[in-house]
């Protein structure tokens, strides 16, 4: 289904993290469709040049989880774009399907995961916030998952980090809005979207699982109330919503899209 094109982030100065591919790219899309301007990062050099130049938006290699990176990135944005209106903390890493019960985490795969799923998304907003803060305010939007509203025995570090993603939001809407800072902080939580990190997903369950992948899929599938995966087009439209004026009175919520999987836990 295509979009429709509005102008609805008309003037919006936006920086999305792990854009090159899947959720990210589809949001930097949407968002310059709609009049905004966009800076998006990746870790992979290659395919963040390519998806900016496909695109029209400018770019900058990141690893989110470096702290150093983020005071050159706020840098970037004030000299290309004068500042900061939007923050998109969508860079993230998922586990394996193998060896991630609560027995067999590894801690290093605890902390890797951590590293960027949740100490990314803290190093991003605590660097946008006095930027946005400095020329009237703005959004943050976090990528969540539906795997931080559920008991998760098989992604664990996953599952947690991204649990830690949605209260830290919520501490930060509270923070912003006692502050005065006039900056919305919200989270989107995806359930199975189709990206090449869930079909990678599908493929090491049935490994492990010495199942047929397409199996695996349909046992997936047959999770979702409403009878198919989705896309990335409706996380961006999510974020759309989230950026934009239209969603100025809400912050500090969970933002939920996954075809009814909630419903049945």
């Amino acid at each position: 289904m295509a979009a429709i094109a509005s102008g609805r982030l008309h003037g919006k100065r936006t920086l999305v993290t792990g854009g090159a591919k899947g959720i990210g790219y589809a949001i930097v899309e949407r968002f310059l469709e709609e009049g905004a301007s966009v800076l998006l990062t990746d870790i992979d050099e290659s395919a963040g040049l390519d998806a900016a130049k496909g695109l029209g938006a400018d770019f900058m290699k990141q690893d989110v989880g470096d702290e150093a990176s983020w005071p050159k990135l706020m840098n970037e944005m004030r000299a290309k774009f004068d500042g900061l209106d939007v923050l998109v903390n969508n860079a993230g890493l998922g586990d394996l399907a193998k060896g991630n019960s609560p027995e067999d985490t590894t801690l290093y795969d605890w902390r890797r995961i951590f590293r960027v799923n949740a100490e990314g998304v803290f190093l991003g907003c605590r660097a946008a916030i006095p930027v946005m803060a400095e020329t009237g305010g703005g959004s943050i939007i976090n990528l969540s998952s539906i795997a931080a509203l559920a008991p998760t025995p098989f992604i664990t570090a996953y599952g947690a980090s991204k649990a830690a993603v949605l209260q830290l939001s919520k501490s930060i809407a509270l923070h912003c809005a006692q502050n005065g800072h006039k900056i919305r902080c919200n989270t989107i939580h995806p359930g199975q979207i189709t990206t090449p990190m869930h079909d990678g997903l599908i493929r090491d369950v049935a490994t492990a699982a010495g199942a047929p992948e397409e199996a695996v899929r349909a046992d997936f599938l047959s999770r979702i109330p409403m009878g198919e995966f989705g896309q990335t087009l409706d996380i961006a439209n999510a974020a759309l919503f989230l950026a934009s004026d239209e969603a100025r009175h809400i912050t500090g919520e969970q933002m939920v899209v996954d075809g009814g999987m909630q419903l049945t836990n």
